[in-house]
């Protein structure tokens, strides 16, 4: 089947790509991730570890996240556009003194 996979943030840096389209013959979304860490070793790691998503990386079917489907187990499918978003964490940057 062919999905396309769409990254953002620092993984597109890592993949060098903003989007890409590839064959594959994973079931799952978590098969999906495995295929992608080995696909780009930069990404080793960061999207999937043990069967579970890496931290609060953001993984989405279609603009609606796994974590909210059935997780790594939700079932891949032919056309899925696939969003990988990495955590951002940070605060706000002020010239408040008072701040």
């Amino acid at each position: 089947m062919q999905v396309e996979c769409r990254f953002f943030g620092p993984f597109r840096e890592d993949v060098g790509e903003r989007s890409v389209e590839i064959e594959t013959g994973a079931a799952t979304y978590g098969d999906l991730l495995a295929e992608l860490e080995n696909r780009y070793p930069s990404l080793g790691g960061r999207l999937i570890a043990d069967g579970s998503l890496v931290g609060e990386v953001a993984v989405t079917r279609n603009r609606k996240n796994i974590r909210h489907l059935e997780g790594p187990e939700t079932p891949l499918r032919d056309g899925d556009v696939v969003r990988l978003t990495p955590s951002v964490y940070g605060g706000c940057v002020t010239t408040d003194p008072r701040r």
